[in-house]
């Protein structure tokens, strides 16, 4: 099949595909009863209020009261808490650093004192003592 008879058969499956689908949601789309517009109407006057009752209800919306000083005190209580919390954490957090960094730095100076004996101990000439007993302790 060329590319034109793969476009052509790919359109015409949409068109078919699309009419179905509008046939289908007019198909669901039903006529209303009767009664159907005295419920709706019973039904808008429970969801929405009068006009009066509305702009009084914005009204009182717009005077709100300051806050109590019990919501203060526990707004402020629970920021407090919050701000301790994180400075626990990144505390640990620096412990755990400087912990891993001061291990670090330990196996480092190890591994560079028995690097420097090795070699010391490989040039070793015999003549002079060795670097051992040269070494004061304190």
């Amino acid at each position: 099949m060329t590319w034109r008879q793969i476009l052509f058969l790919s359109c015409l499956s949409a068109i078919v595909f699309l009419s179905l689908l509008q046939e289908g949601t007019s198909v669901s789309v039903g006529t209303r009863p009767v009664g159907a517009e005295e419920d709706q109407e019973g039904a808008k006057q429970k969801i929405f209020t009068k006009e009066s009752d509305a702009s009084n209800f914005l009204k009182k919306r717009n005077r709100r009261s300051p806050k109590s000083l019990d919501e203060v005190n526990a707004e402020n209580h629970q920021r407090l808490r919050a701000d301790e919390l994180q400075r626990e954490y990144y505390e640990e957090q620096r412990n755990e650093f400087e912990n891993f960094v001061e291990e670090q730095n330990d196996e480092q100076e190890e591994r560079s004192r028995e690097a420097i004996e090795q070699w010391r101990q490989w040039h070793y000439d015999g003549l002079s003592p060795s670097y051992l007993y040269n070494h004061h302790h304190i």
